[in-house]
């Protein structure tokens, strides 16, 4: 029995040359700043909509936070895909004890948790904006 690929992407580009991964992650952090900008444009939204219901002002100020805990997570995301970077700058250089299957595993890893955040976060852009449409 054939299994399904969840992202036929993902298995060509983990089977692609490291220049290509290399790009994939440069791509990776343009997408986390214009996330970053994203969460920016929430926050002054939120500043600016304030709700005269207590129960939505609970809501608002929870939407807040949620803003700054992305930030946090934002800046860990390319703390770890910068780290990446590094990996295979040493990999390029033939830095011994390095295996190319390592870093293609930890590239998977990344990918899969870039497709998680970028759900996770299309959700929340959901809520801020019910939210708002509600006030």
């Amino acid at each position: 029995m054939k299994t399904a690929i969840s992202n036929p992407k993902a298995a060509l580009l983990l089977g692609a040359g490291l220049d290509i991964l290399h790009f994939e992650s440069r791509e990776w952090m343009d997408t986390l700043e214009f996330w970053k900008d994203e969460v920016k444009f929430f926050e002054d939204l939120l500043k600016k909509k304030v709700s005269k219901d207590d129960n939505k002002k609970a809501y608002a100020e929870m939407l807040k936070n949620l803003d700054k805990i992305h930030k946090d997570l934002f800046n860990d995301f390319e703390d770890d895909i910068m780290a990446h970077e590094r990996l295979l700058s040493r990999l390029e250089q033939g830095e011994k004890g390095l295996s190319d299957g390592d870093f293609r595993e930890k590239h998977s890893h990344l990918l899969g948790r870039m497709e998680t955040f970028k759900t996770d976060f299309q959700q929340f852009k959901k809520i801020v904006f019910g939210y708002v449409k509600t006030i």
